[in-house]
């Protein structure tokens, strides 16, 4: 029996084109399990990053504690000093006890309000027990931002300045919950814009995304004839200016930022993405509480 050539080229064919499917369902289950990899990969090194850091973070805490505790019982001592003082001499000069009497009063309100302070630091440590980075370690968290898919682009104006370490962790928190945020909503390919701007004793940190944009451009489609459509107008910037924003992440930026007497602004910018904005106007020598300058 004799086959002919041309059922022998199409039974080849059909092989051939089985062998190449199978091959392009191995490469195709290589492909999503290499994907998979890189991106568990990419929450690991962002997990060690903060992991790296929350040793300083939490020794930081521990030592503001230990310092307004020494300070407390320093005052403490000092009120019972004053209140022997008042027991011997009342009876023989009423006037020193009036005066032991509003000594020991300053004295109690000024420990009050250091275990305010204590209490403060505490609550802080309580609810955010997640490690605590410094400044510096902004860099890494747009390098690992870009990895997952963001465009960062970073720009600084005016003379850096060193600031307390929880103003860096509220520095640092406010851009990782912006840059989250930007990934998160505007998708692969989102252009963020992270803008510090010191002058003086202040820090204005801004961060401009345009996910909107991004959205549009993973679609094929052209941003600006998107936008063109949809006929933005004047009550839509509007609307976007005095939109008071609520959510965990903006409610936590909004915190943090007033913690250090700044003012924290975020909106919706209407066919481009969103924008966030900490103003901290003596962000240079306050520490949570107030921003005097000790040293001066």
């Amino acid at each position: 029996m004799t086959i002919e050539p041309f059922v022998i080229f199409e039974a080849t064919s059909a092989i051939l084109l089985v062998v190449a499917l199978v091959f392009l369902v191995l490469w195709l289950i290589a492909r999503f399990g290499n994907l998979r990899q890189r991106a568990v990969r990419k929450h690991a090194e962002l997990d060690n990053v903060e992991l790296r850091i929350s040793l300083d973070e939490q020794t930081a805490r521990l030592r503001i504690i230990r310092e307004l505790h020494e300070v407390t019982i320093n005052s403490v001592s000092l009120m019972i000093s004053q209140a022997d003082g008042a027991k011997y001499s009342g009876d023989q000069d009423p006037t020193a006890a009036v005066r032991a009497v509003a000594g020991i009063a300053d004295a109690a309100r000024s420990v009050r309000a250091d275990m305010r302070r204590v209490m403060t630091v505490v609550r802080e440590g309580e609810a955010d027990v997640a490690p605590q980075p410094r400044l510096k370690s902004a860099r890494e968290l747009f390098r690992v931002m870009r990895e997952a898919g963001l465009v960062v682009e970073f720009e600084e104006t005016g003379d850096r300045f060193e600031m307390p370490h929880g103003a860096e962790v509220t520095v640092y928190r406010i851009l990782q919950e912006s840059l989250s945020n930007a990934l998160k909503f505007g998708g692969d390919g989102t252009e963020a814009r992270v803008t510090f701007t010191w002058a003086g004793e202040s820090l204005q940190v801004r961060v401009d995304d345009d996910g909107v944009r991004a959205t549009a451009r993973r679609a094929g489609l052209d941003p600006n004839e998107v936008a063109q459509q949809r006929g933005y107008n004047i009550d839509d910037d509007v609307n976007a200016l005095t939109e008071v924003l609520i959510g965990a992440g903006i409610t936590e930026m909004r915190e943090r930022t007033a913690l250090f007497g700044g003012v924290f602004h975020a909106n919706a910018l209407p066919g481009v993405g969103f924008s966030v904005s900490a103003v901290f106007p003596d962000l240079k020598h306050h520490n949570g509480i107030h921003g005097v300058n000790l040293d001066a």
